[in-house]
Parts: C-alpha cells; sequence; structure tokens
C-alpha cells in the first residue's frame, strides 16, 4: 500500500503543503486524503483514534504525526529535500515537535492568498483518496 498524507482540510496551509510535496513528489509515492473526509476520518479512527489537526502520514501500517511525519514524507522526495530530512532526524523529537507546534499554531495565518481552497489540478487530484485502501 502507497504511503497516504492526512492533512487538515479547512487549512489553507495544508492545502498548499500538499501541493508542495506532490510537485517534489517526483514517483507519484504519496496518496492523499482531508481529515475531514470520510476516509480520512474512518482512517484516523483505525490509528486508534488520532486526533485531527496535525499532519498524519501512514506507512507500512503505522502512523506517524508532527515532525515525525513531515520528516518521514521528506524523506521520499527529491533532492535536497531528502537530505535535509535526514539530517532533521538527529535533532531531538521534543525540540523538532516544538518547533512544529510553532508552525501549527500559526499556520492560518502563514496564507492568506484566498478565502477558499483552489480545487487541486486533474494529475493531483488522482492522488486524492476516494475510498479506503484494502
Amino acid at each position: 500500500m502507497q504511503p497516504i498524507i492526512l492533512f487538515d482540510g479547512d487549512c489553507l496551509f495544508c492545502h498548499a503543503s500538499v501541493r508542495w510535496v506532490a510537485a517534489r513528489d517526483r514517483k507519484a509515492v504519496f496518496r492523499f486524503a482531508s481529515q475531514q473526509s470520510t476516509v480520512g476520518r474512518a482512517l484516523l479512527e483505525r490509528g486508534n483514534g488520532l486526533a485531527g489537526g496535525t499532519v498524519v502520514l501512514i506507512e507500512d501500517g503505522c502512523y506517524y504525526v508532527k515532525s515525525d511525519a513531515v520528516l518521514r514524507i521528506g524523506r521520499r522526495l527529491v533532492w535536497p529535500w531528502n537530505g535535509l530530512a535526514a539530517a532533521g532526524f538527529l535533532v531531538p523529537r521534543p525540540l523538532r515537535n516544538f518547533v512544529y507546534d510553532q508552525i501549527a499554531v500559526r499556520r492560518h495565518r502563514l496564507i492568506r492568498q484566498h478565502d477558499h481552497c483552489p480545487l487541486p489540478p486533474p494529475e493531483l487530484r488522482a492522488r486524492f483518496l476516494d475510498e479506503l485502501p484494502r
């Protein structure tokens, strides 16, 4: 099963992040689902009721959140992002998660270009999950 990124569908920063990841995911490894979608809610429940509001990566049946998710995503992207992500694991998790939390608190203020989330282009839309993976 391909790795799945669950993102906050109500957050413009998160939508921009999905586009950013997809542009650097040249092998189209990742699939995406909004945490507010039927698929996203079901996958969160499978993860022992994980709360939404943070990025979640589901990879090989394991759930990763916050900086662990971000760095694991980064390791699968093109250079230099994969190298930076690998180096990021050298930073202690509490410090990484502190930085993640600081960005998360400000994420709604970081991107204000639109008052709605633009539709992704068709090639990206095909990577969004409409049903639960088997």
